[in-house]
């Protein structure tokens, strides 16, 4: 006669859910969009409407967001500017879940808006903990986050209309793609290049990036609550096919402390 137990094995990956929900936190890197934002100067506002509303005796409430893709915490995808790319539907969930870097700068952006980092930078955080990991997910931090969501702010233009913003380097994002082989990069401005360069039109350092298949999460909120080191991210959005960008929702599993 067959002997039966009710005593239940917990499956493996429900057990180390357990356990990093456990001894984790988890800090939300997106910032929640809306109407009025900061956004590239080109791009319409959203536009939102509420065709069934409880509120007007409706049985249940739905809204229509008309928006550009490139919009809020969001990513831009290899087609967003390579003809024939990579887009959203096809970058891998194996792509979503990377080791976090984190590069900060933001003591020099505090007295210069227009830094951008450098490979002393990288070699600095290398020296305190090893290589970049191959396949990480390297953020900028620069402080600018705080600026949201004030346009004005986060554009911070002069007198004859230039911005003042800080943004990547052509030397760490080659070093970064060519050397360490990094799966995507983000930041917390609007754009991948510096407000002095988009200022003038130039968005050659965001378009060096998706020209090497990787991807890129713009607008990334509370990068000053995750470690440089040792955490883990993960960035997801919806799957429209054929889709050139999307707001995204990107948060890290880290640490206390």
């Amino acid at each position: 006669m067959t002997q039966h137990t009710n005593a239940a094995v917990e499956p493996p990956l429900w057990a180390l859910h357990r356990e990093l929900i456990g001894k984790t936190v988890r800090t939300d890197l997106t910032h929640a969009f809306h109407p009025g934002q900061p956004h590239f100067p080109a791009f319409p506002d959203e536009q939102r409407e509420t065709p069934f509303d409880m509120s007007r005796g409706d049985g249940f409430t739905v809204h229509l967001y008309t928006i550009v893709g490139q919009w809020g915490t969001h990513v831009d995808p290899p087609v967003h500017f390579v003809a024939g790319a990579r887009s959203l539907d096809e970058i891998p969930v194996d792509e979503m879940i990377l080791p976090l870097v984190v590069l900060d700068i933001t003591e020099r952006v505090s007295a210069d808006p227009d830094a951008v980092p450098t490979l002393d930078d990288v070699a600095a955080w290398e020296a305190r903990h090893g290589r970049v990991p191959e396949g990480a997910f390297v953020a900028l931090r620069t402080g600018w986050g705080r600026r949201w969501p004030d346009p004005a702010a986060m554009a911070n233009k002069d007198e004859a209309g230039v911005s003042h913003y800080p943004g990547w380097s052509a030397e760490v994002l080659r070093h970064l793609f060519e050397e360490a082989r990094v799966t995507a990069i983000g930041h917390e401005q609007t754009d991948t290049d510096p407000g002095l360069a988009t200022s003038a039109g130039d968005f050659s350092l965001e378009r060096y990036v998706l020209q090497r298949d990787r991807w890129q999460i713009e607008l990334m909120a509370h990068l000053d609550r995750v470690p440089e080191a040792g955490a883990l991210i993960v960035a997801t959005w919806p799957k429209p096919r054929g889709g050139s960008g999307f707001p995204a929702r990107v948060f890290a599993l880290h640490q206390e402390g």
